[in-house]
């Protein structure tokens, strides 16, 4: 490897524009918002929402650099108010030196760890222009996030990378593994499969192992990736990669109807600090996501957990934790409400707002009514019935 090998592999790979950018085509496509924005050159705050390693702060720095901002990364977990305001300082000295001095984006790494008072402190230097946020989250922005802040932000939800945007990265990863090492480095189709179960959608997480493995063993064999996995030391960050790796390992244990597996994830994070309320808030959406119709107590269970650990906090609330983990896990499961929902918003953004049938439309006036609305509507129709718009008559989402 040549000296740049001090530098981590994602950041080596980092892309520098859209062109190279994987991934989040609803956003970075031909006419979708995030490349218009570019285009114009005209950036607002926004916040970017969605897991870990799919791209948030690259996104965020492809934005700075093309739209010529200076970029300032600040990460909420270390970061407080003195930070705001050395940065916020600063902005006004450059303006008072110079007209032309552009406003700095100000990316707000973990956002949601950012308590009240201190996005107290941070909204009006963005109400009035001083600074552009732009923060990234894997936490749903709106439980986390002040509402006069986030009402001045545009929020824009990022999505796991797919199997052949993950595959475009290692394909990346090898090139790059050649040009340094000089010699051939290949990837045998199981390893590769091996790699995207691991890494699940996030980049980073693939390109981590990927370096690793390759500085131990000089080959990316599948026995050494595993080999390598073995070895790395098992930490729990609450702000890191184990963090999400272990909310997923008590996700996926529920969804395989473990319930000693669940529990013992639960004890990981319980034992680290983890927010009882960030666990809890994942099995009110597990239980809808992965029960749903099967035991539709399972949602009151996991609302009364959530409740449970408002009121009590630690340490009892973990009795509760592990009491709605348990449940969970034993119930039956079924998604069909969730593909239901899935399917539905695929047509949405497909078919866009089709006319609604008019016999479902409210006659509010006469001409109303002069035009057919709420002609032929029936309070109780017959089963096989369609309401559905007529492009999607006969739909069956559930």
């Amino acid at each position: 490897m040549t000296d740049s090998s001090s530098i981590p592999l994602a950041a080596r790979l980092r892309p520098t524009n859209l062109d190279e950018f994987v991934g989040q085509k609803h956003l970075v496509g031909e006419d979708k918002p995030l490349r218009i924005t570019i285009e114009m050159g005209v950036i607002s705050s926004m916040i970017f929402w969605g897991p870990p390693g799919v791209g948030k702060t690259t996104l965020a720095k492809i934005l700075a650099r093309q739209t010529g901002h200076n970029f300032v990364e600040l990460s909420a977990v270390s970061a407080g108010k003195a930070d705001i305001r050395k940065v916020v300082e600063e902005t006004k000295q450059q303006r008072q030196l110079t007209e032309s001095y552009t406003t700095p984006i100000l990316f707000l790494d973990e956002i949601h760890r950012f308590n009240k008072a201190q996005q107290d402190y941070l909204l009006p230097f963005v109400e009035d222009g001083t600074l552009i946020l732009i923060g990234a989250t894997t936490e749903n922005p709106s439980f986390q996030v002040i509402s006069p802040l986030l009402s001045r932000a545009r929020v824009y939800v990022l999505e796991s990378l797919k199997d052949e945007e993950m595959e475009e990265v290692i394909e990346r990863a090898l090139s790059l593994f050649k040009k340094e090492t000089k010699k051939k480095v290949s990837l045998a189709k199981k390893a590769s499969e091996w790699l995207l179960r691991f890494a699940d959608g996030d980049a980073r997480q693939l390109l981590t192992i990927m370096e690793y493995t390759f500085q131990l063993y000089k080959n990316l064999k599948l026995d050494s990736l595993k080999n390598a996995l073995q070895s790395q030391h098992l930490r729990y960050d609450q702000h890191g990669e184990e963090h999400h790796n272990t909310i997923s390992a008590f996700i996926k244990s529920m969804r395989g109807s473990d319930a000693d597996a669940a529990v013992y994830y639960l004890a990981r994070m319980v034992a680290a600090g983890e927010d009882p309320l960030f666990i809890a808030r994942r099995m009110v959406v597990f239980a809808s996501e992965d029960i749903g119709m099967a035991q539709p107590t399972a949602l009151v269970v996991a609302n009364e957990v959530f409740k449970s650990c408002q009121t009590i906090g630690y340490p009892e609330c973990a009795i509760n934790l592990s009491h709605g983990a348990i449940y969970l896990a034993k119930a039956k499961k079924d998604r069909r409400a969730y593909d239901a929902l899935r399917a539905a918003q695929a047509d949405v953004a497909k078919s866009g707002n089709l006319p609604i049938p008019m016999e479902l439309r409210n006659p509010v006036t006469s001409l109303m009514k002069q035009q057919g609305y709420g002609k032929g509507y029936e309070m109780y129709p017959g089963k096989n019935k369609s309401l559905l718009p007529d492009k999607l008559k006969n739909k069956k989402y559930f």
